[in-house]
Parts: structure tokens; C-alpha cells; sequence
């Protein structure tokens, strides 16, 4: 339930940046982005379905969280 928020909340975010061309959000939307990527990687963990992809999910929400905090920084 909280990855379907956080996709929707993604994707809305992304479109407001794209058609207004305002790119202020961008650092919130990288730091939602790295916690949905964060969750999916859990779930196939703990579903057991691939480790490969929950553990490259993890090491890829890993590196979108540092380039929002970077992003913050800046």
C-alpha cells in the first residue's frame, strides 16, 4: 500500500516537473523515488522471489538517496 503512494506520488511529481518545466521539486521527487526503489527491494527479499533484484533495488535507491542529499546541499 505505502509503495502504490509512493509510485502515485512519484509519477505526479515528475509530470508537474515536466509540463511546468519547474525543476524545485526535484530533489523531494529523487528522495520519494529512492524510498519506492528502497521498499520494492524489500518486498523481493522478503517475497523471496530474486535476491538479485531486491539487493540491485537496494544498492539503486542506496545511489538515488545520495544524489538527492547532494541535490539538497546545492
Amino acid at each position: 500500500m505505502l509503495r502504490s503512494i509512493l509510485m502515485v506520488l512519484v509519477i505526479l511529481l515528475a509530470g508537474y516537473s515536466l509540463f511546468t518545466q519547474n525543476f524545485e521539486l526535484m530533489p523531494y521527487l529523487m528522495l520519494l523515488l529512492s524510498f519506492s526503489v528502497l521498499l520494492t527491494g524489500v518486498t523481493f527479499l522478503n517475497k523471496d522471489k530474486k535476491a538479485f533484484s531486491g539487493y540491485s533495488s537496494i544498492l539503486a535507491s542506496l545511489f538515488v538517496f545520495i544524489v538527492s542529499i547532494t541535490m539538497f546541499l546545492n
